[in-house]
């Protein structure tokens, strides 16, 4: 069967860059940036990242404008800048998971996937049980192509916590990447179940249609059965 690559790397680009933000993201402040008095008072068009830039160009210190402006920069996929302001994130709160997580989140979109598995691997000598830094950790060891590493970490990891959806979709990526697409769609269906309003259940509805497609080709109608046209 010939390998369809495009998919998993697809699939993989996308984890890297969105699960741990997203999951992590909801720890953050609910009111780090000033809020209109009122809806009508708030211009139209204003841009949130320019209003956190300011806060942050004006009081570097507050800990929180840092973080969420971390996040924010890597969803405009500016990983350069988001990486230095996570950086100050964390040295103005030390031990931080969630703000760890998303600085190697960031290190790993610049392709330094060295810094990125340290600062994971210091977040889980923090809190071990974490499944968003296992699963970034195993995803940017994947990507460096320490490939029996990565699924040991997610298989322990399913062990650990059956429930940790980030370890399915990951193990799919691992699953097509190799060829073997029906293992990957079942790993991928785990995550549908576990977290269908997720953002990996929506990558891995789209990856699971398109290796349905693949295998339908490859391997033509069933045995015995006959084609019937109009």
């Amino acid at each position: 069967m010939k390998r369809l690559i495009v998919p998993a790397l697809v699939a993989l680009t996308f984890l890297l860059l969105g699960s741990a933000r997203t999951t992590h993201a909801a720890n953050a402040p609910k009111h780090a940036t000033p809020a209109a008095a009122h809806p009508s008072d708030k211009p139209a068009g204003v841009d949130s990242l320019a209003i956190l830039e300011r806060a942050v160009a004006r009081d570097s210190s507050k800990w929180e404008n840092l973080y969420r402006l971390g996040i924010m920069l890597i969803d405009r996929d500016r990983p350069q800048e988001a990486q230095r302001v996570l950086l100050r994130a964390s040295k103005a709160r030390p031990g931080h998971v969630p703000t760890l997580v998303n600085l190697g989140a960031a290190y790993d979109a610049l392709g330094r996937a060295t810094n990125a598995q340290e600062t994971y691997r210091e977040a889980l000598k923090i809190a071990p049980d974490d499944t968003v830094a296992t699963c970034r950790l195993a995803s940017s060891l994947y990507s460096a192509g320490e490939y029996a590493q990565s699924v040991d970490l997610l298989r322990g990891l399913i062990a650990k916590s059956p429930t940790a959806y980030c370890a399915y979709f990951t193990l799919g990526v691992a699953f097509a990447d190799a060829g073997i697409y029906k293992d990957a769609i079942r790993m991928w269906q785990k995550v549908v179940a576990l977290a269908p309003n997720s953002p990996e259940a929506m990558s891995a509805k789209e990856s699971i249609d398109v290796l349905e497609r693949v295998i339908k080709t490859v391997e033509g109608p069933p045995s015995g059965s006959t084609l019937q046209t109009k």
